[in-house]
């Protein structure tokens, strides 16, 4: 695990200058990489890395060369079939210096080139230099596990693996982006591939970008693609029985290491089902879990703690409370890089904390409800079988007359393409209420927009497949992996997501609806299905059928209370930095309706967002 950054120039550059810029770059993002770093620097072309020492902690030192020196490679992340495809290529002859994963990495692409990236299981962000023909390859992972950023100004291509690096080397500060603004008041983060920044863009998911003296304008192309779902002949026990061991696979690989391995351990379906899957060939296993001050009902250090006292874990626990929370907000903003408004970050940060002080590497559950279909899905599942039979008893009707219809009975409810829920998680301003805020009135495009062509491109398929694929190209990315490898990455921690090995998730992809959510005997509707049968001999009963909470926050309770007057000073005190992009009646509004001791939960929601915004741009100066 390691931070990457370098660049790609046109016009050669003095040595002096490039050692010192390359060496700000990689200064800015140490606490990705303390244990190690590495420089390889020509005229036109720099990478570096800090590393974070996992896997052959003598050998792994990077940047990787070829043995002809012609291939420079930096690599940010972890292979986990890297034994498998070094004793393949082992067969075929090739020779190896090390036994890290980054060097099956080089040897790799030394053979297959661009397709080596097809055989690698896991999570990585890759930089290579290839002399052979002057060029600079940047590869990010299948489901965006691991962040990748660049510029491009038209003579210069910089990359890193967090914003802040590519910043500390540019002449000045870049513009904010009112785009991105636009989009981050309805999604609470940034889309890709904007960032918040002018100028500064995220490399997607399963793309890869090459630029070279030959082709001086960045290529960026596609390489994988979630799988459609497909029809299965086989029997429910079969299905049920390759899903569990796949994912016992996707642990056990994850399990690898050369330093100590851990579990974050919140006591939901997911995280059980991992440190189930973890404890019985690692004993005294160590698992972590958060919880708040004063949670009550919504603590669920209860379900880690039965959990782990089940498997026999090694169990530690941390609580914190307003304090440890408001302290770290301006921080938590520096990590991030762009604004992100998810409440969870903060306790996940402090989780992180407690397990770097134990293991250097953890496992977590992030994935499982994009790929299988969790949150309320049971309760869309049901009104799209609903609408589907009276679709049915609608067209059967109609020939029972001999009329004929084209046309479906709900549209809207069988089509997410028209639909705004469930096509996203977070829409919490619409177009015309944004215009209402902001002193812009340009006329920006709708928020759901991108996500609607996405859709269109994706064809036709069930609701819940539409629903799950937009889920997993932007708020899975967005959020979720993004607050996962910020805040562990900030804790010199690596976090691994066995839910989203790519063949977990392409098994996932094409199951029938009802195997992710669908219908028990009983006839009550249940989402993660294949999940909660494959764990039925695992997990204790309360766990499997526990209703998923999320990560329990009562921040939004302290709103009326402790946090009203941070809420004030962010939103409606002279040195409101908003104030150069929104209304200054509208940010009042805002601080009113969410601070109101009986604010609704969206009221909660656009206040905690805009405060977010303005710590943000306090904190970078933006």
């Amino acid at each position: 695990m390691c931070g990457i950054a370098g660049w790609f120039s046109t016009a050669p550059l003095s040595e002096l200058e490039s050692q010192l810029r390359l060496k700000a770059m990689c200064d800015a993002i140490v606490h990705r990489g303390p244990d190690d770093d590495g420089y390889f620097i020509t005229d036109q072309v720099a990478l570096g890395m800090r590393r974070l020492s996992i896997v052959d902690l003598q050998g792994g030192h990077q940047p990787m060369t070829s043995e002809d020196g012609a291939i420079q490679l930096v690599f940010n992340g972890e292979i986990f079939n890297h034994t498998q495809l070094r004793a393949s290529l082992q067969a075929r002859g090739v020779r190896f210096r090390t036994s890290s994963d980054t060097e099956v990495v080089l040897r790799l692409y030394e053979e297959r080139g661009l397709k080596a990236f097809d055989e690698l299981n896991g999570m990585f962000a890759v930089a290579i230099f290839d002399a052979r023909d002057h060029s600079l390859l940047l590869v990010r992972d299948r489901l965006g596990v691991k962040p990748l950023y660049y510029s491009w100004d038209g003579r210069q291509l910089i990359f890193a693996s967090e914003i802040k690096a590519i910043i500390a080397t540019l002449p000045m500060t870049p513009a904010v982006n009112p785009r991105a603004i636009w989009d981050y008041l309805t999604f609470r983060y940034v889309p890709a591939p904007h960032t918040i920044w002018n100028g500064i863009s995220k490399l997607l998911p399963a793309h890869r970008l090459k630029i070279s003296r030959g082709a001086p304008t960045p290529l960026i192309e596609r390489w994988w693609a979630l799988p459609r779902p497909l029809r299965t002949t086989a029997d429910d026990a079969t299905i049920v029985e390759r899903f569990a061991s796949l994912l016992q696979n996707a642990v056990d690989i994850r399990m690898r290491a050369d330093v100590p391995v851990g579990i974050l351990l919140s006591g939901g379906l997911d995280s059980s089902v991992i440190a189930a899957m973890a404890a019985p060939s690692h004993p005294r296993l160590s698992t972590f879990s958060v919880a708040f001050e004063g949670a009550g009902d919504i603590d669920e250090r209860k379900w880690a703690h039965l959990v782990a006292t089940q498997l026999q874990t090694d169990h530690h626990d941390i609580v914190i409370g307003k304090k440890e929370f408001t302290d770290f907000l301006p921080d938590f903003v520096y990590y991030t890089d762009e604004p992100l408004a998810d409440l969870a970050s903060i306790p996940l940060y402090y989780v992180c904390k407690l397990a770097r002080e134990n293991v250097k590497v953890v496992l977590s559950g992030e994935g499982s409800d994009e790929i299988l279909g969790g949150y309320s899905f049971d309760v869309w599942a049901q009104r799209w079988d609903e609408a589907a039979n009276a679709d049915n008893l609608y067209q059967r009707a109609l020939r029972a007359i001999g009329a004929r219809s084209n046309s479906r009975f709900d549209r809207g409810l069988l089509d997410l393409r028209q639909a705004v829920q469930p096509l996203t998680m977070t829409a919490y301003m619409s177009s015309a209420a944004k215009r209402q805020l902001l002193l812009d009135q340009s006329d920006m495009q709708d928020s759901l927009d991108g996500t609607r062509a996405r859709l269109r491109d994706f064809g036709d398929a069930s609701p819940l497949s539409q629903a799950l694929f937009t889920y997993c190209q932007d708020w899975l990315v967005e959020d979720l992996l993004m607050k996962a490898d910020k805040m562990s990455m900030a804790n010199s921690l690596e976090l691994r997501t066995p839910f989203l090995d790519y063949r977990v998730v392409e098994m996932a992809s094409r199951l029938p609806d009802h195997w992710r959510v669908g219908s028990e005997s009983d006839g009550r509707y249940s989402t993660k299905r294949i999940l909660r049968h494959a764990a039925a001999k695992l997990v204790p009963s309360d766990i499997i059928s526990r209703h998923k909470m999320g990560f329990p926050v009562p921040v939004y309770e302290w709103l009326s209370d402790e946090l009203k007057p941070l809420a004030h000073d962010c939103l409606c005190s002279q040195g409101t930095k908003l104030r150069s992009w929104f209304k200054a009646d509208a940010l009042a509004e805002l601080v009113a309706r969410g601070t109101a001791v009986n604010a609704a939960n969206d009221d909660r929601h656009r206040l905690w967002n805009a405060m977010i915004l303005e710590l943000w741009f306090r904190r970078w100066k933006a």
